[in-house]
């Protein structure tokens, strides 16, 4: 249980010891996933006898309710359920409705592998208040996917979600791409040709250190700058202005007009200073960075009767201490130190 703390006074905006503000919210609300992703979940260590959480260590719909609400009085205006795969979690759609009506959240939104994405899920999701939705794909070719997932997924299952998704009108549809150079490079240019003029918004993410059993060199990383050139050669491409401070995909638009594409550049072009992102785990964990290594235990809190004013104090308090800067400091010291896995804590 975390030690009671005493007031704090009551300004205006939480920040950080950096003076960044808590603005997003990730919560993962499961640490199972149906796909086994080399850069996320390694089948050699999520395999067939590994043991994924039991219903009670998961926080109820209404715990992630409670957080919900108190960190939206803290300055929180964006929350994204993710996973482990979230669809995963039954009801997942009450639990949307639930968050939906949480004073003072702007944007709700989900991110997911698609698998799981039937037609009428996206709509039962749209009518419970989500906004938008991001869907991963890192291929267009079932080799290549294949390899990416290690599950046996098709590609046309992924486009299937994404037609869904946008039918139900979760819009924009975002869609991610982890690149690694030996592995999936070679789709960059073909993937921004299926979404160009679609009007999903396809986003490049640089391979990342996260975890320490996906077995990432540096090397496997395709610098932001070596895309933009890609996409420039072909295509033609011009920055664009970013949506709000802390956006974390940097922003390029097709000098035709025909769309834009997003990278996520946390390697080499780091953007910790704006960074506004807290994470739960599925567990009830608090982490203050992608990268860090240890959590504080909210779900003790929520189960031993504490009250929302303790609460709201305590994650104050962990948000104020916050130093965070990991990809800025990255270096071989710091790249094998042990980190949570992105599994645990969504992306």
């Amino acid at each position: 249980m975390l030690n009671p703390q005493p007031p704090l006074p009551n300004n205006p905006e939480l920040v950080d010891t950096l003076r960044r503000p808590l603005r997003d919210l990730r919560i993962s609300v499961t640490d199972r996933c149906n796909f086994r992703c080399p850069y996320c979940m390694p089948k050699h260590i999520f395999g067939p006898d590994h043991v994924f959480m039991e219903r009670p260590q998961l926080l109820t719909f209404e715990e992630i309710e409670r957080v919900a609400r108190v960190a939206a009085g803290l300055g929180v205006t964006k929350l994204r359920l993710t996973g482990g795969e979230p669809l995963l979690r039954r009801q997942i759609d009450k639990l949307v409705g639930m968050l939906a009506c949480v004073p003072g959240i702007q944007d709700l939104t989900l991110t997911t592998n698609g698998a799981a994405l039937t037609p009428e899920l996206a709509h039962a999701l749209k009518a419970a208040g989500l906004k938008r939705i991001t869907i991963s794909l890192d291929a267009l070719d079932d080799a290549t996917f294949g390899a990416m997932n290690d599950a046996g997924f098709t590609v046309a299952r992924v486009l299937q979600a994404i037609e869904a998704a946008a039918t139900a009108g979760l819009l924009p549809v975002k869609v991610n791409m982890v690149v690694q150079r030996s592995v999936n490079a070679h789709s960059i240019v073909p993937m921004a040709r299926h979404f160009r003029g679609s009007g999903h918004i396809l986003r490049y993410i640089e391979y990342m250190d996260v975890g320490t059993t996906n077995g990432w060199k540096l090397a496997e990383v395709v610098p932001a700058a070596e895309i933009v050139r890609l996409l420039d050669a072909e295509f033609g491409v011009e920055p664009a202005v970013r949506n709000y401070t802390g956006e974390v995909a940097e922003r390029w638009r097709y000098r035709d007009g025909s769309g834009e594409v997003g990278i996520i550049s946390s390697v080499t072009q780091p953007f910790c200073g704006a960074c506004t992102r807290a994470r739960i785990s599925a567990d009830g964990r608090l982490y203050t960075c992608l990268f860090a290594a240890e959590g504080h235990d909210l779900r003790s809190l929520l189960r031993d009767s504490a009250d929302d004013a303790r609460l709201r104090r305590e994650l104050a308090q962990i948000w104020a201490r916050r130093t965070d800067r990991y990809s800025e400091i990255r270096s071989r010291e710091t790249i094998p130190l042990h980190k949570v896995e992105m599994s645990f804590i969504g992306g």
